[in-house]
C-alpha cells in the first residue's frame, strides 16, 4: 500500500506470478480481511455488508443477459 507512482514497474515485477505464488497471495488478502472486519473484539456490520453486497453485485452481473433480454422483450 506504500508503492509510489515511479516504483509501480518494480514492484509489479517482484510478485510472484506462478500458480502457487496467485493462491498464496489470495490466501494473504483473505487473511487480511478477516483479520480486519471478521476477527475483531469489537465487531460491526461492516464486514458482513462488504460480502453482502459483493455477493449482490456478482448475482446482478450473472443474470445481465437475462435482465437485458426482458428489458427489450415488447408485453402485448
Amino acid at each position: 500500500m506504500e508503492v509510489k507512482l515511479g516504483e509501480i514497474g518494480t514492484w509489479v515485477g517482484g510478485r510472484d506470478f506462478t500458480p502457487n505464488g496467485m493462491i498464496s497471495s489470495v490466501r494473504k488478502g483473505y487473511e487480511r480481511y478477516l483479520n480486519k472486519y471478521i476477527y475483531v473484539k469489537k465487531g460491526g456490520i461492516g464486514g458482513l455488508s462488504m460480502v453482502l453486497a459483493s455477493y449482490m453485485v456478482l448475482s446482478y452481473v450473472w443474470s445481465f443477459d437475462h435482465i437485458k433480454h426482458d428489458r427489450m422483450r415488447k408485453y402485448h
